[in-house]
């Protein structure tokens, strides 16, 4: 009988911590991402930013596939090293490029600044690192031929796939390829600057993330106008308005349609005379602005419309009203000028779900003042702090930062259409654009409403649904 199991080491009950391990036979297997888990996910025995030891052996793991470099799914890759990992690292060749600053950053935020240690981990990992283009099957190393592997769009963030595994069956009068497929974190479709998500086009087994299984997007196609909504109503109070968002992907795409906002709206005003292209955009995060950079230089990775915009003479991701602050003391005196001033302007700062960063002290000045937005566009992790500012800010209570209490009084929006995930919709037209149903889909990377929702969505149209 074929042989077939998956362990899962994270994202099986909440929504980050993803690392799969998938047993091509009894003695081999491969590892699936590696991430770190967030928030209330950082329960004991799990990977927290403080506790991320490896607690499974790595005998017969063969190599990490990596979906995405996110810190939910690439965070635990130092503690993988640390453990004795020694096998390639295969990924998308744009992630091959962004692997090596979220690990610096991680390294930098959880373990040690010492840079001649960091620079010499970079150049280990970097050895390790097995770039593949889309679309293209590679074989396994050290297998013998009997496993390939092959990278698909995902369209979540820039370099992100899903992963095909194909190998031959056990069963020797069913000479056949075996297909097991790992989504990662799949995009919406129609976001800005990334194509949509590859058809996938048939698995045996379909591993599938359900982040918004029980959900659907506020009206995507309309969402740059909500934002554009958004802002004017905000800037009329004389305020800032601050986007807690992820220095990849989120970051990046935001930029792309604040662009095209003041592109059109150029000449109007937006606030006491003040027009649109004289708006401050403030991007606070070194790592938001190296990503930013790389986002640039793989262009031939965005979609077509945003190619359109630079041949015309536009530029998505570096325009007039764009500042990017680096160092820890400008980051203070913005901070500070904002708090003290009331000037108008848009904040982009790291993290997205206000776990840490530089956006805490924009939190920590801004909250407690009516006169200040916080625009959420991504998902927030139960325990997380953005979560309870989303929480309190309805009853106007405290939310605690850094062991200290801050009145929500700032006025705190969401816009879902933003998010980077697919939602049910997408999710449930990935499964069924498949040639033939597969024979097993296995739900992880959501909370427990959110899978048990899909679960019966898809069941509905047919499918063997398990909860991983």
């Amino acid at each position: 009988m074929h042989y077939e199991k998956v362990v899962h080491h994270g994202a099986t009950d909440g929504v980050t911590g993803s690392c799969h391990q998938y047993f091509i036979d009894e003695q081999h297997s491969v590892l699936i991402d590696c991430g770190l888990f967030q928030g209330i996910e950082q329960g004991r025995g799990k990977a927290g930013a403080d506790s991320a030891q490896i607690n499974f052996p790595l005998n017969g793991i063969q190599a990490l596939l990596l979906t995405h470099v996110h810190i939910d799914h690439a965070g635990r890759i130092p503690y993988l090293i640390a453990a004795g990992f020694q096998g390639p690292i295969y990924c998308s060749r744009a992630s091959a490029l962004l692997l090596p600053l979220v690990l610096e950053d991680a390294l930098k935020m959880g373990i040690t600044r010492d840079e001649k240690l960091i620079t010499g981990f970079i150049q280990a990992v970097s050895r390790q690192l097995r770039p593949c283009g889309y679309g293209q099957w590679y074989p396994l190393e050290g297998d013998a031929g009997t496993t390939h592997i092959r990278f698909q769009n995902a369209g979540h963030i820039l370099g992100s796939a899903y992963i095909e595994i194909r190998h031959q069956t056990l069963l020797p009068d069913e000479q056949r390829w075996y297909k097991a497929v790992f989504s990662g974190d799949l995009g919406a479709r129609d976001t800005p600057l990334l194509p949509d998500p590859t058809p996938l086009e048939e698995a045996d087994l379909l591993v599938l993330e359900s982040t918004y299984g029980d959900k659907n997007h506020e009206d995507r196609k309309n969402r740059q106008q909500r934002l554009q909504q958004v802002l004017e109503k905000a800037f009329k109070d004389n305020g800032t308005v601050l986007i807690p968002a992820f220095s990849i992907g989120r970051t990046q795409e935001l930029l792309c349609e604040l662009e095209d906002i003041i592109h059109r709206m150029q000449g109007q005003a937006i606030h006491k005379g003040l027009r649109w292209e004289q708006l401050d955009i403030i991007v606070d995060s070194p790592l938001a602005a190296n990503f930013t950079s790389v986002y640039k230089e793989l262009k031939d990775y965005w979609d077509e419309e945003a190619k359109q915009k630079l041949q015309s003479g536009r530029h998505p991701l570096q325009f007039e009203q764009l500042l990017t602050v680096k160092s820890h003391d400008d980051h203070q005196k913005v901070v500070k000028h904002l708090a003290d001033t009331g000037r108008p302007a848009i904040v982009i700062a790291a993290s997205g779900m206000c776990a840490g960063g530089r956006v805490v002290n924009y939190l920590k000045a801004l909250l407690s003042s009516s006169r200040h937005q916080i625009l959420f566009i991504g998902y927030q992790a139960r325990g997380t702090p953005g979560a309870a500012i989303v929480q309190h800010a309805q009853t106007r209570g405290y939310v605690q930062l850094e062991g200290e209490d801050f009145a929500v009084h700032a006025e705190v929006i969401q816009l879902s259409g933003y998010s980077a995930h697919a939602d049910q919709q997408d999710l449930l037209h990935f499964a069924d654009q498949m040639r033939s149903a597969p024979k097993q889909i296995r739900l992880v990377h959501g909370d427990t409403d959110a899978k048990l929702e899909l679960k019966r969505k898809l069941e509905t149209k047919g499918h063997n649904v398990v909860i991983g």
